[in-house]
């Protein structure tokens, strides 16, 4: 499944676009539980957001490998 990484998690990521070739992470929750073991530097911004398809989704939102999937970073400002 392909990611759209936006912010912070692009610069952990290494990358704006990033292939994941794990065919059992099927939900949002084992999406991001994937995201924190391999990069651990996910723990300092746990309330990162995923959109599937455009959409802000729940842990429980399942994945395809055709889903539009973008991690979203949390966003402070002033």
């Amino acid at each position: 499944m392909n990611l759209l990484c936006f912010g912070i998690a692009k610069e952990i990521m290494g990358s704006a676009d990033y292939k994941v070739d794990d065919a059992t992470i099927t939900t949002v929750k084992q999406l991001k539980e994937f995201l924190m073991k391999t990069y651990p530097e996910f723990d300092h911004y746990k309330a990162f957001q995923v959109a599937v398809n455009q959409e802000f989704a729940e842990d429980t939102t399942a994945l395809s490998s055709t889903d539009e999937i973008a991690i979203i970073p949390p966003v402070s400002g002033g």
